[in-house]
């Protein structure tokens, strides 16, 4: 499809192509939790969790990892939030250039690892890994978040499962986007499934399935973009004048 012409229904594109990053963090943080001493990459409520636990020397648990984790989250959402900062919500060309870069992050550490750098030789050596990946994520959970999929927020599915349950027929009643909070909920499963199984089989295979559904995320995604539509400002504020 040229990069000029947009498909028919951007917005269950995007749905799509949310959802395939939600399954991609399941991929990482099974990689991040398994390979890399017990520390999700994407999934910060785990991190906050297992840092507070860890102050108090509960069953050894990591404290560097989950610190740098939180400051690489942070760094890539911060990194991200200023990209975007001038342009509406939806897809535009820097929405495409943030997440070419998070796969291109992700595939230097899948060739590293792949090429037998060991992330256990040393702490340092797994907490900057751990923390790079953090920064790709951070990057990556901003700019979904600027697409405003509803219900798919690509990194966390609780507020989903909440929406699952207390809009069900048991609950509310209301049955808004159910389709898409399982498909959210079993994706991420999926995911984690998948990238315990590239654990198994190499550390850096997860890394790298997980930059090549994003770079695939980026090229599909900026089909999205209309033409002439580089950059799509954001509307200036309205001045009120004074009184």
């Amino acid at each position: 499809m040229p990069a000029s012409t947009s498909p028919a229904n951007p917005a269950k594109l995007h749905l799509v192509l949310m959802l395939v990053l939600t399954f991609s963090t399941g991929v990482l943080d099974a990689v991040g939790y398994l390979g890399l001493d017990r520390v999700f990459t994407a999934n910060m409520t785990g991190n906050v969790v297992i840092l507070g636990m860890a102050l108090l020397g509960a069953d050894n648990l990591p404290i560097l990892g989950p610190i740098g984790a939180l400051a690489g989250f942070m760094t890539g959402a911060l990194v991200a939030g200023r990209a975007l900062r001038p342009t509406k919500s939806g897809w535009n060309h820097r929405t495409t250039v943030l997440l070419a870069g998070v796969s291109t992050v992700m595939a230097i550490v899948a060739i590293l690892l792949l090429s037998g750098a060991n992330p256990r030789s040393s702490e340092t050596a797994t907490v900057a890994i751990t923390a790079t990946l953090a920064v790709a994520m951070g990057v990556q959970a901003a700019t979904a978040r600027q697409l405003n999929v509803k219900d798919v927020p690509t990194v966390v599915v609780t507020s989903t499962i909440t929406g699952l349950a207390a809009d069900s027929h048991l609950g509310a009643r209301t049955h808004p986007f159910w389709g898409r909070r399982l498909a959210a909920v079993g994706l991420i499963m999926a995911g984690a499934a998948v990238g315990a199984g590239c654990v198994h089989l190499h550390l850096g295979l997860g890394v790298l399935l997980t930059a090549l559904l994003t770079l695939g995320v980026a090229l599909f995604g900026r089909t999205t973009v209309p033409k002439h539509g580089h950059e799509l400002a954001a509307p200036a504020p309205t001045r009120v004048p004074p009184s």
